[in-house]
């Protein structure tokens, strides 16, 4: 279980959802929630099944289209599918990551191996439990461990009232006392034990390994258990609490259990973080909400019109420049809708091929119907979605976003078989390199390809001819994106990257439109501070005044425009994990160090062309004073008048001499 730190997560539920009622009560338009809101909406409200999180999601999301978008990931993570990824959560509490594949073998580590086809169809986030072979059974059989089996092991069907500091619980109800007292009965009799006189050595168990290792072959897990608790002679010393601890121990080493986890981002980043921190700058799956939410990334509709891509005025466009292996990207797709593949559909795709064969016997009968040739098209560069896109730019020739992959997405295959459904990120997904960006005339790929004449195509061979149109749509594509991308016109900018942040921002701040969000993410809070000294409201002011004398402001001492971001500001985020128990509630002492993490935050604004004038009536600020009480009669209070700047400046211009 984990907490906020610095809040209450039940408080903020409350507000999430009393500020959701309010937008709905006065009719305000906003942005469609994003899949994990809808399943914390979802637990708080009480709906757990998907059908009622499906209307739930029809009721408040902004758009049919995102109403669907949504209810397909949630229809995907509600029983697992084939040829996807997910985690299995061990009792090691370590996550394994496995690719289901029909008719494989899934090997578990020391727990054992069985067939991939038994995960198929089962629902995610239960606890399965690998069962010993049957005779002439081959491979090993799966259980699903119901929850109250799962509560009663833990000892959580053993409320207690009690969970203060000074007056922790047991298990069965009763109050204790503090460590190192015992609490007796009226004949002397000791009603509660500590671990005061317990003496833990191996010789109590009298069972050796090689017996218990022969157990293990012929008795079940339970059973093993079972004699491995008989035969511990100081079992009987130990205190209640010390009985959970030792049965959880041995529960995780000899049951064969495991836990089926989806393919999501918070899943994702436990599993990278425990294996490899700097593949993804060692960002926490918090911080990583923090940059998603101060992006404003959100569902934006379906394509344009054909104009407004040209025009630069199609919104739902978000600028980034990440090495996280496309974990920024995945988290922006995510609440934009097109991270999850869309379901392919069987009936209908029988229906259609159902309609198309009556037409065709419709057109052999009819002499008005005239067979049309399909024209094919090509999905290897198609052509990119205008609206409700993610741009990436990186540095090398190609993008490293391996992670996507996970999701359905590949780089080298982005189309798939050709029965399954294209990915949404093949069209609303666009990489280009800085090279591209910076200077894309000296790119090769920018330059356009030799155009050849209808009759010396006709002459070539047909896979000459394919490896050209190939050249040609690949050029399209990335002109077409380079162009769109130099326009600029974007809602918003995420930034995560080890490269200088002044290099970065100095080139990409200026494509963002006017009031878009900037985000920029660092593990250490140092750059992050020369970019809020880049940008304050004192450089700010130089810079103006240089621009006010018609000077050139220095270009080492104002790398960038600081007029171009307001309200710059750096915040962290930081879960911390508590156990909760009776009598035993924490913080976790074992947690993971590592870098802590920060977000810069700011707004893209555009500067008022020219000088500004103040016009009107100069008056300066009228300040009462009171006169001390005399002989004289009271006189009425006078008014003393503080002279403005420019008052002094009109008053020295007319004492000054006039020249000859």
């Amino acid at each position: 279980m984990t907490f906020l730190a610095g809040g209450s997560s039940s408080a903020a539920s409350s507000a999430a959802l009393l500020v959701d009622q309010k937008h709905l009560a006065f009719g305000e338009r906003r942005r469609p929630r994003s899949p994990l809101e809808i399943r914390h909406l979802a637990t708080l409200q009480g709906v757990l099944n998907t059908e009622d999180i499906e209307n739930e999601l029809r009721r408040t999301a902004d758009g049919r289209d995102s109403c669907i978008r949504i209810a397909n990931m949630a229809s995907m993570h509600s029983s697992i599918r084939p040829d996807t990824y997910l985690f299995l959560r061990l009792p090691s509490e370590m996550l394994k990551l496995v690719e289901i594949k029909v008719n494989t073998i899934i090997e578990v580590g020391k727990l054992g191996s069985f067939p991939a086809n038994l995960l198929l169809g089962r629902p995610y986030h239960h606890t399965y439990e690998i069962l010993e072979k049957r005779d002439g059974e081959v491979y090993s059989r799966l259980r699903i461990v119901p929850q109250a089996e799962l509560n009663a092991e833990a000892g959580l069907d053993e409320a207690t009232p009690s969970e203060s500091r000074a007056e922790p619980g047991t298990p069965n109800g009763a109050t204790s006392l503090p460590n190192g007292y015992e609490l007796l009965g009226e004949d002397g009799s000791i009603l509660m034990k500590n671990n005061r006189l317990t003496v833990d050595d191996a010789t109590r168990q009298t069972l050796t390994h090689a017996e218990i290792e022969e157990l293990k072959k012929s008795a079940g897990a339970k059973e093993v258990i079972e004699k491995i608790l008989a035969s511990h002679t100081g079992l009987d010393e130990k205190t209640v609490f010390s009985k959970a601890k030792y049965m959880l121990r041995k529960n995780k080493k000899y049951l064969k259990r495991f836990a089926v986890l989806p393919m999501d981002l918070g899943n994702l980043i436990d599993y990278i973080t425990e294996k490899e921190p700097p593949r993804i700058m060692d960002m926490r799956e918090e911080t990583l909400g923090l940059i998603t939410a101060w992006s404003h990334a959100h569902y934006s509709g379906t394509d344009g019109l054909p104009e407004q891509e040209h025009d630069g005025t199609a919104y739902g466009r978000w600028l980034v420049a990440e090495d996280t292996g496309g974990l920024i990207v995945a988290a922006l797709a995510e609440r934009m809708g097109i991270l999850y593949p869309p379901q392919a559909r069987e009936e209908s795709r029988n229906i259609e091929k159902q309609a198309q064969h009556s037409n065709g016997n419709a057109g052999k009968s009819s002499d008005t119907t005239v067979p049309t040739k399909s024209q094919t098209v090509h999905r290897d560069y198609p052509t990119p979605a205008s609206s409700n896109s993610i741009t990436l730019i990186h540095p090398a020739v190609q993008p490293n976003v391996s992670i996507l992959k996970y999701f359905g997405y590949d780089t080298s295959n982005p189309t798939g078989s050709p029965d399954q459904v294209e990915h949404p990120l093949h069209t609303h997904f666009k990489s280009l390199s800085w090279l591209q960006l910076l200077q894309p005339e000296e790119d090769p790929l920018y330059t356009e390809p030799d155009r050849q004449s209808e009759e010396v195509l006709a002459t070539w061979k047909s896979g000459k001819r394919g490896t050209y149109f190939k050249k040609r749509r690949r050029w399209a594509r990335c002109k077409s994106i380079v162009d769109e991308t130099r326009q600029g016109e974007f809602d918003g900018l995420v930034i995560a990257s080890p490269m200088d942040p002044i290099s970065i921002l100095a080139h990409t701040v200026p494509l963002i439109r006017g009031g878009g969000h900037l985000v920029m993410y660092s593990p250490t809070i140092e750059p992050l501070v020369q970019v809020i000294d880049l940008y304050s409201k004192e450089r700010r002011a130089a810079y103006i005044a240089h621009l006010a004398k018609d000077e050139l402001p220095d270009a080492d001492d104002f790398p960038v425009d600081p007029r171009l971001l307001l309200a710059a500001t750096i915040q962290t985020s930081r879960v911390r994990d508590w156990q909760v128990l009776p009598g035993r509630t924490h913080p976790l002492m074992t947690s993971r160090g590592g870098a802590e993490g920060y977000v810069l935050t700011a707004r893209r604004v555009i500067p008022l062309a020219g000088g500004v004038d103040a016009r009107g009536n100069f008056y300066g600020k009228k300040r009462k004073t009171n006169i001390a009480p005399s002989a004289i009669p009271a006189a009425p209070p006078t008014e003393e008048v503080i002279p403005t700047p420019a008052d002094a400046l009109m008053e020295a211009t007319a004492a000054a001499p006039t020249p000859a």
